[in-house]
């Protein structure tokens, strides 16, 4: 018989919990697992390439790139939730100013916002800071551009930017809370899946990080 054990570990101050097998104990066993009133569980992926993909064309579309240098805290902050609010981002929000410009302003990690129409609708996050590898941390869009191709356009830029550097390694992770065609528009993009995980943490909407009406797609459990 298969055994696995939940061995929880911190992410951005959110546990996450590897699924791992341990002799004869389980932990989170097969079968319904409750989540207590207040939190959140989610289902994550991570997936990784190896090798740098041959480039795809641009779709069309009046988009562009640019690059943010050492981001101001609010315009980060504020960008940051248009985007990802829908889909529970809350990690960045709860950090302090010292904590956040540690990371964003690390000369190892790269923002990038996608521009369009003279509006920056798109959020592109590198970091560089592990040796040989890059995580792409964040990566979205704002509802406006969602099933306008310019998520295509967007990893294009990613994956170049990432594989101009001397890495071996790019490697990301979506989950259950995120859009449904996430995952699969990674998989196209040419990671591969090599790792599951269960997170567990405090809903973000019951403490105000973030509004109580957004991501109707995961129920408030009080």
């Amino acid at each position: 018989m298969t055994i696995w054990r939940l061995a929880p570990h911190a992410r951005d101050g959110i546990l996450v919990a590897d699924l791992r097998r341990v002799g004869d104990n389980m932990l989170l066993p097969d079968g319904y697992s409750d989540i207590p009133p207040g939190k959140i569980a989610a289902v994550v992926t991570h997936l990784e390439m190896r090798e740098r993909p041959a480039p795809l064309p641009d779709p069309p579309g009046a988009w562009a790139l640019r690059r943010v240098e050492a981001p101001g805290l609010d315009w980060y902050r504020d960008h940051y939730r248009r985007i990802g609010e829908e889909w529970l981002w809350s990690s960045r929000l709860a950090m302090s100013d010292v904590e956040l410009a540690a990371i964003i302003h690390s000369p190892r990690v790269e923002v990038h916002a996608l521009v369009h129409d003279d509006r920056d609708e798109g959020l592109l996050e590198l970091d560089f800071r592990e040796p040989s590898q890059c995580e792409l941390v964040f990566f979205g869009v704002t509802a406006k551009l969602i099933g306008s191709s310019a998520g295509r356009f967007l990893m294009n830029r990613a994956l170049q930017r990432a594989w101009s550097q001397p890495i071996s390694r790019l490697w990301v992770h979506t989950c259950s809370f995120d859009h449904p065609n996430a995952l699969a528009f990674y998989q196209r993009a040419g990671f591969r899946p090599f790792r599951r995980q269960v997170e567990v943490s405090d809903d973000p909407r019951l403490d105000g990080t973030l509004p109580r009406d957004v991501a109707r797609h995961v129920p408030i459990v009080e």
